[in-house]
């Protein structure tokens, strides 16, 4: 095991003004590959999640996921003085997130025409719902309506059943997977022209992008995908199955599968059978290939069957919670969950950024923040002197909570 990761934009200064998920988590992954980000919070709330539940000791799981490897800067971004530090801040910065609602930026001073005067080179990465243009540009995003808007959610849940949404908020984490993309490749282009760029991401392209191959495939035949529960349209038997103590995920996505699957399960005079030999005659009579195997899967226990499936090469999986995933073994081989030493709840754990370098196992270098638990840290680099912070506190335009919370 090593104890470090690639720092490869150590020296990086990260402005992080946005709030909730998809910019929070983008600028976490770039901390963990070595920036130095700056998470620009409001006073007294902070970001929205540090207000959802679950909490302990006054702090929020949701916040915390998304949040290390920063430090809080809490100012009042309404006040002169406080849009005057972030200015100062940007000039020195190599990178500003933000995914203010349409016409905040500008209102408050911190849009891209206003930032890039100030600092050539910056890269702004900007967050919206639904783009800054078009008939929608206006509109707010949030994770579930764009499952909504972009059909995703009208492909999930149980046939004839009720629709469900993913669980997980999909479209505000691919979205901060694609701004790291996006930043990344950004700090590369600079580096060739010496210029800063302009970054957008929109909730909506991100879920419209994770509809791709459903896209293609209603071009193809002009018909809408329908929910279809764990099963797919394309592959069959691909789907979960009730074995005798529990479901288990059975996917032999092709022909070489399904003769083996047959053969392991008894089921061999199925294997060239008139209405199962092919994957496309399988999906075509789905109902009844799910059925035939269903008889099967329930003779036996979820172990018995991943021994028998495995040593088959038939793919297949538990049906995990996430508690039994979490403490596999499995994951604990991939060093993918970081610890660090929370100011208020001691040792934590978190999931680092799902790429590994060099077999080295994931590190988080920085807690979670404490709410402006760096502000006059922040301040005191950028040349202001113990005075003028002393006094930007008083008049409340900076909140500072190092001194009952140190790092």
């Amino acid at each position: 095991m090593k104890d470090s990761t690639m720092q490869v934009l150590a020296g990086t200064r990260v402005l992080d003004l946005s709030k909730v998920l998809a910019g929070p988590l983008c600028g976490q992954y770039l901390g963990e590959l070595g920036a130095d980000v700056i998470k620009v919070e409001p006073i007294d709330s902070g970001d929205d999640t540090r207000g959802w539940i679950p909490q302990k000791e006054g702090e929020s799981a949701i916040f915390l996921a998304v949040n290390h490897n920063k430090r809080s800067l809490a100012i009042d971004l309404k006040t002169a003085d406080g849009l005057g530090i972030i200015h100062d801040l940007v000039k020195k910065a190599d990178v500003v997130i933000q995914g203010f609602g349409p016409g905040t930026a500008q209102r408050l001073g911190v849009d891209y025409k206003t930032l890039s005067a100030l600092n050539p080179r910056l890269v702004y990465c900007e967050i919206s719902g639904y783009g800054r243009d078009g008939p929608l540009g206006n509109e707010p995003g949030y994770d579930v309506m764009l499952q909504a808007f972009s059909g995703m959610i009208s492909t999930m849940g149980e046939r004839n059943g009720e629709l469900a949404r993913a669980s997980f908020s999909p479209v505000d984490i691919g979205t901060a997977m694609h701004g790291l993309s996006g930043v990344l490749a950004a700090l590369l282009q600079r580096q060739r022209t010496g210029q800063g760029v302009y970054v957008e991401l929109s909730l909506l392209d991100t879920a419209l992008g994770f509809m791709s191959y459903m896209a293609q495939s209603y071009w193809f035949t002009g018909e809408e995908p329908a929910p279809m529960g764990t099963g797919h349209p394309s592959m069959s038997p691909y789907q979960a199955f009730q074995a005798s103590d529990g479901p288990i995920m059975i996917g032999a996505g092709n022909d070489r599968q399904w003769r083996r699957f047959c053969a392991i399960a008894g089921l061999e005079g199925f294997a060239g059978h008139p209405d199962f030999e092919t994957n496309a005659k399988r999906v075509s009579n789905l109902d009844r290939t799910a059925a035939l195997v269903q008889e099967r899967i329930q003779r036996k226990t979820v172990a018995e069957w991943l021994e028998l499936l495995r040593a088959g090469g038939i793919p297949c999986a538990p049906v995990h919670s996430l508690g039994q995933a979490l403490s596999h073994a499995q994951v604990a081989s991939r060093g993918l969950v970081v610890k660090t030493e929370h100011p208020a709840l001691g040792s934590l754990n978190g999931i680092g950024l799902p790429i590994r370098f060099q077999n080295m196992d994931r590190q988080a270098h920085r807690p979670p923040p404490l709410l402006g638990q760096h502000s006059a840290e922040i301040l005191s680099e950028a040349g202001y002197d113990a005075s003028a912070i002393a006094a930007l506190q008083a008049r409340r335009v900076i909140q500072d909570a190092s001194s009952s919370h140190p790092f």
